[in-house]
C-alpha cells in the first residue's frame, strides 16, 4: 500500500504511469478521482471496479448483494458501508486468484466519500493477498491517513534548470533562471507550463509577478492564457469535456451539436496537447480541466450543463441528469429539486448517505415551495446524521428552523436535535432532548413518540447514574402517560410498556408485561428492524426477569441478523450483549470469540463501544491486571461521555475479582456501589451477590442480611430455578449452624437445572468452604472437587486458585493447570484457529474478522506450525473446547 502525495504538478501522474507501464505481468485497473463527482456516492469505485465485476459471483451473498446495490445492478436496503468495504475486499482478492492485482488510483483528493472510506478500509486490511494499491493525492484526507506515504518533491535544481532551458524558445540569463527555478519548486508542470506564453522581459521580472497565488493557481492561470488563445467553439468544448466527468465521447458530441458546436471544434485544443479524444475524453492535467471549467462565464457553465442534462439518458443515468439540471439553474427550480430529491432516495437505497444529503441540500436551495424546502432540509438532516456527518446535519437543521414549521415538523426538529446529541456522545444530553421530543410527537404521531420514548428510555440507561434531567425515572413516568400501543401491539410497544411499569408501577405489575415482550422478541414474530434497534433492550428485560435461555436466544438471533444483514455498527452492540450472556453460561471461550470479533467490528467502524463484555469477562476470569487497565480507562472515558451505566460495571468488575482472590474486605465498597445503582436493573443484582459473599465473609452480617432482602424481594414475583438458586446459596452464607446446608443442597440442585455453571461452581465452592469449617473435611473434599473441576474448565482462575487451596486444606493433592502450546498463538491466530476449530470456513472466517479468505489461509498455515499439525481436523483435539482441567499428582 502507498500513498503519494504533492501538490498539482509535481510528477504524480508520471509516476503512476511509469508503475503502470513496468506492471506488464500485473493485473492493473485504474480510477481517478474527478471534483465535479465528489458528491455521487461511490461513483469512484465503480470506476475501479467495472474491469472486476465478473467475479461478483463468487463473493458470498451478503457480500454480493451489497456490492449489487451500491453500483445500481439491483435494489434494496442500503448496506452498511463497512459491509461494502469487507465485499471490495473479497472482490480483489478473488479478481488477484487469477493475476496479482494493482489498483491505481489518481486524483484521489477528489475521490467521493463513500469511495474513499472504502477504499481505504481495504487498503488497511490486504495482507496475504496479491493486491497491491497505490494512491495519488495532493493532500491526506481523513479517510486516507495512516498509510504508508511517500512525498513527491520537486527536481534537483540541475534538473530542473535543464527543463526550463528546453521549455523557454529564448535564452535565459542565469539569475533569471535560478529565480524560477526557486519559485516552481522544481515543480515539472510548472516549469514546463509557467514560462510559456511570457516574453524574455516578463521573466525577467520571476514569476511572483503572476500575482500571490498558489502554484496551482498560477499554473491554472497559464492553462487559461492558452485557453484564451483558441477558438471559441474549442474553449466551449472544452467547456463540456471539464463538466462531464465521465469521459464519454458520445456525450460529449451530443451536447457539442445541441449547442452548435461542430466535429472540427476539437482539433486546435487536440493539437495543443490540451484535451485527447478516444475511447475516452481525457485532459492533459486536472488543472486544464479546472482552467476550462472555471474561464467561462456563469451563464455559458449553466448552458453546458443544461444541454448535459438533456443528452443524459433519464434511465440509465437520472443521478448525473438531475445534477447537471441542479448546476443549470440560475435560481430556484422546483423541477431540478423533484429531481434531486429522487436522486437522493436512490442514494440513499444504495447507501449512498452523503451523496443522499447533498443532493438533498442542493434541493433545498433550489426548492420555491417554502413547506417542501423545509421536509427536504429535514430529510437531509436525518441522511447527514447517518452518514456521520455532524456540522452538515446543523446547518441543514439551522435552514429547516428558519422556516414556519407546523407541529409535525417542529417535533422532527426536536427529534433529529436530540438524536444527535446522542450519536455523538451517548451521554447525558441526549435523554432530555429525546424525553422532549416524544411529548411533542404524542399527539401528531402516536407510534414515532412511543418508539422516541423508547430510545429515550435507552438514551436514559446509557447515562446511567451520570444522568441529569430525562433519567431513567422521569423517563419511564412520562411514557407512562402517553398513548397506548395501537392493536395489535408490537414487541417494542410491549418492552417500552413494560419497562416503564418496572420503573413506575414495580416489578409485580410489570413481570408479566416484560415476560411477554421478552418471549415476543426471542420469537420468530419480531421484525428485523426492532430485534437490530431494541433487542439489547429486550435481554436486559430477560434477565430482568431472571429468563436466561430467552436472553442467549434474543443475543444470537440479533447477531446473526446483524451480520447477514451487515448492519455492522449495531453488531458492535450485539456482540458485547452475547459475548456477556455467553459468559454468564460458563463459555468464556465462545465468549472470548465474541469480544475478539467485536473489537474487529469496531476498529473497523470507527465505533465507540465501551467494553461491556470484556469487562464481564476478564473480572470473572480472574485477570486482576487486565481488569485494573480496562476499569481505569473505561471509567474515563464513561466519565467525559457521561456514559454512567457502564461505571456500575466498572465496580461490579473490581468486586468479583476480589471475591474471587479471597480478598474480601476489598470487595465490600465496589460491590456495594454496583449494588445500590438505581433503578435496580442487572448490574445491582449480580452485586448483591457478590456483596453477600463480600460482607459476610467480612464480618459485616446486617449489609449482608439488607443484600439478601433485595434479593428475596426480586423473586416475589414469578421467578424460577436461577432467581431462588442464588437467593438460597446467598441465604446459606449468612444461615447460621444446621441451618445451612439445606440451603446450600437447595441452590445447587436448583442452579444445576440451569444452564448458569458459573453460579453453580461457586456454590460447590460455598458449600465446601462451609464443610470444610464445620470440619467434615471428606465431604467437604467431594464439594471442593467438583468446584474445583467446573471452575478449572471454565476459566474462572481466582475462584479456581480459591477451591485449589481449600482441597489442599482437606488432604487433597492438586496442582494449577498446565500451559498448553495454544498460549504460543497471537490473539488473532487463536480466534481464527477456534473459529475453524468450529467448523467455519475461510471466507466465513474471513467475514467475521474482516479480513480476505486468502488471509485466513495465511494466518491458519502458522497456527498448524506453532500446534504442529497438518490440517483443520486436528484443530479439535489440538483445541478443546474446555479451558482447563483437573491434574492430580
Amino acid at each position: 500500500m502507498l500513498l503519494l502525495l504533492g501538490e498539482a504538478g509535481i510528477g504524480k501522474t508520471a509516476l503512476l504511469d511509469h508503475l503502470i507501464e513496468s506492471a506488464s505481468d500485473l493485473h492493473v485497473v485504474r480510477a481517478v478521482g474527478v471534483e465535479s463527482e465528489m458528491e455521487l456516492a461511490y461513483a469512484s469505485l465503480h470506476q475501479l471496479c467495472a474491469p472486476m465485476l465478473e467475479h461478483l459471483d463468487r463473493l458470498p451473498a451478503p457480500q454480493r448483494t451489497a456490492l449489487e446495490i451500491v453500483f445500481g445492478f439491483s435494489a434494496g436496503a442500503p448496506p452498511d458501508v463497512f459491509l461494502v468495504g469487507l465485499a471490495m475486499l473479497s472482490l480483489l482478492s478473488e479478481t488477484a486468484e487469477e493475476l496479482p492485482l494493482l489498483c491505481v488510483i489518481d486524483d484521489a483528493q477528489w475521490l467521493d466519500q463513500a469511495s474513499a472510506l472504502t477504499l481505504a478500509f481495504v487498503a488497511r486490511r490486504v495482507h496475504a493477498e496479491r493486491v497491491g494499491l497505490v494512491f495519488a493525492a495532493r493532500t491526506a484526507g481523513d479517510e486516507l491517513r495512516g498509510l504508508p506515504e511517500l512525498d513527491v518533491q520537486g527536481l534537483h535544481d540541475g534538473d530542473a534548470r535543464a527543463l526550463l532551458v528546453l521549455s523557454v524558445p529564448f535564452l535565459l540569463d542565469e539569475p533569471i533562471r535560478d529565480r524560477l527555478v526557486a519559485e516552481t519548486h522544481g515543480n515539472p508542470l510548472a516549469l514546463l507550463e509557467l514560462p510559456r506564453g511570457l516574453t524574455a522581459t516578463q521573466l525577467a521580472g520571476g514569476l511572483g509577478l503572476l500575482g500571490a497565488h498558489t502554484l496551482p493557481g498560477r499554473i491554472e492561470e497559464s492553462f487559461e492564457r492558452r485557453l484564451q488563445a483558441l477558438p471559441a467553439e474549442t474553449r466551449s468544448l472544452l467547456l463540456i469535456a471539464a463538466a462531464e466527468p465521465l469521459g464519454d465521447p458520445l456525450l460529449l458530441w451530443r451536447a457539442a451539436e445541441r449547442l452548435g458546436i461542430g466535429v472540427t471544434a476539437s482539433a486546435a485544443a487536440e493539437a495543443d496537447g490540451l484535451l485527447s479524444i478516444g475511447a475516452r475524453v481525457t485532459f492533459r492535467h486536472p488543472l486544464v480541466r479546472s482552467a476550462a471549467y472555471r474561464a467561462a462565464p456563469s451563464v455559458q457553465r449553466r448552458a453546458v450543463h443544461l444541454a448535459l442534462a438533456e443528452v443524459t439518458d433519464r434511465q440509465a443515468d437520472p443521478d448525473r441528469r438531475a445534477w447537471h439540471l441542479a448546476a443549470a439553474a440560475a435560481g430556484p427550480d422546483e423541477a431540478a429539486a423533484v429531481e434531486l430529491e429522487e436522486s437522493a432516495g436512490r442514494a440513499q437505497s444504495r447507501g449512498g448517505l452523503a451523496a443522499a444529503a447533498a443532493f438533498l441540500g442542493r434541493a433545498v436551495a433550489l426548492s420555491i415551495d417554502p413547506a417542501r424546502r423545509t421536509d427536504r432540509a429535514l430529510s437531509g438532516t436525518e441522511a447527514s446524521l447517518r452518514a456521520g456527518d455532524f456540522e452538515s446535519a446543523l446547518s441543514l437543521l439551522a435552514t429547516a428552523q428558519a422556516g414556519s414549521l407546523d407541529d409535525l415538523q417542529r417535533a422532527r426538529v426536536a427529534v433529529l436535535r436530540a438524536e444527535a446529541a446522542f450519536s455523538q456522545r451517548h451521554g447525558r444530553d441526549a435523554p432530555p432532548l429525546l424525553l422532549r421530543a416524544a411529548q411533542t410527537l404524542e399527539p401528531l404521531d402516536p407510534k414515532l413518540a412511543r418508539e422516541t420514548y423508547l430510545d429515550a428510555w435507552s438514551a436514559a440507561l446509557f447515562a446511567g447514574r451520570l444522568a441529569t434531567d430525562g433519567n431513567l425515572i422521569e423517563v419511564s413516568r412520562a411514557a407512562r402517560r402517553a398513548p397506548l400501543a395501537t392493536e395489535p401491539a408490537r414487541p417494542s410497544d410491549q418492552l417500552l410498556d413494560g419497562l416503564t411499569l418496572l420503573l413506575t408501577d414495580g416489578r409485580a405489575v410489570a413481570t408479566p408485561v416484560l415476560q411477554r415482550a421478552v418471549t415476543a422478541f426471542a420469537g420468530d414474530g419480531v421484525a428485523a428492524e426492532e430485534l437490530l434497534r431494541w433487542g439489547w433492550l429486550a435481554t436486559i428485560a430477560a434477565v430482568v426477569v431472571w429468563d436466561y435461555d430467552a436472553c442467549v436466544a434474543v443475543a444470537s438471533r440479533a447477531v446473526q441478523l446483524a451480520r447477514e444483514s451487515g448492519a455492522l455498527t449495531v453488531l458492535g452492540v450485539a456482540l458485547n450483549i452475547l459475548a456477556q450472556a455467553v459468559a454468564m453460561g460458563g463459555e468464556y471461550g465462545r465468549a472470548a470469540q465474541l469480544i475478539s470479533e467485536a473489537d474487529a467490528v469496531t476498529e473497523a467502524t470507527g465505533t465507540q463501544i465501551l467494553p461491556y463484555g470484556a469487562l464481564y469477562l476478564t473480572a470473572y476470569q480472574g485477570r486482576e491486571a487486565d481488569v485494573s487497565k480496562l476499569v481505569d480507562a473505561t471509567i474515563r472515558a464513561a466519565t467525559a461521555g457521561g456514559q454512567g451505566n457502564v461505571l456500575g460495571f466498572a465496580s461490579l468488575a473490581r468486586a468479583v475479582v476480589a471475591n474471587g482472590h479471597g480478598r474480601y474486605r476489598e470487595a465490600v465498597a465496589p460491590s456495594q456501589d454496583a449494588s445500590e445503582d438505581m433503578p435496580e436493573l442487572v448490574v445491582a443484582m449480580w452485586a448483591l451477590t457478590e456483596l453477600v459473599e463480600a460482607a459476610v465473609r467480612s464480618g459485616e452480617p446486617a449489609l449482608a442480611q439488607v443484600a439478601v432482602d433485595r434479593l428475596a424481594a426480586r423473586n416475589d414475583v414469578d421467578t424460577n430455578d436461577w432467581g431462588r438458586g442464588v437467593e438460597a446459596r446467598s441465604r446459606a452464607l449468612l444461615a447460621e449452624g444446621d441451618s445451612a446446608e439445606p440451603l446450600y443442597r437447595e441452590a445447587i440442585e436448583r442452579l444445576q437445572r440451569t444452564r448458569l455453571r458459573p453460579e453453580l461452581a461457586r456454590a460447590h465452592l460455598l458449600y465446601g468452604e462451609w464443610l470444610r469449617r464445620e470440619n467434615r473435611r471428606v465431604d467437604a473434599r467431594a464439594q471442593l472437587r467438583t468446584a474445583h473441576e467446573l471452575l478449572s474448565a471454565i476459566g474462572m482462575a481466582g475462584f479456581d486458585e480459591r477451591a485449589r487451596i481449600e482441597l489442599l486444606a482437606t488432604g487433597e493433592k492438586v496442582r494449577k493447570r498446565t500451559v498448553e502450546t495454544r498460549d504460543e498463538l497471537t490473539a488473532q491466530e487463536r480466534q481464527i484457529a477456534l473459529l475453524a476449530r468450529d467448523g467455519l470456513s475461510n471466507p466465513e472466517i474471513g467475514g467475521r474478522l474482516f479480513l480476505s479468505h486468502r488471509t485466513v489461509e495465511w494466518h491458519l498455515r502458522k497456527v498448524f506450525t506453532k500446534l504442529e499439525i497438518g490440517s483443520r481436523r486436528e484443530l479439535g483435539k489440538a483445541l478443546p473446547s474446555a479451558e482447563g482441567e483437573l491434574v492430580s499428582v
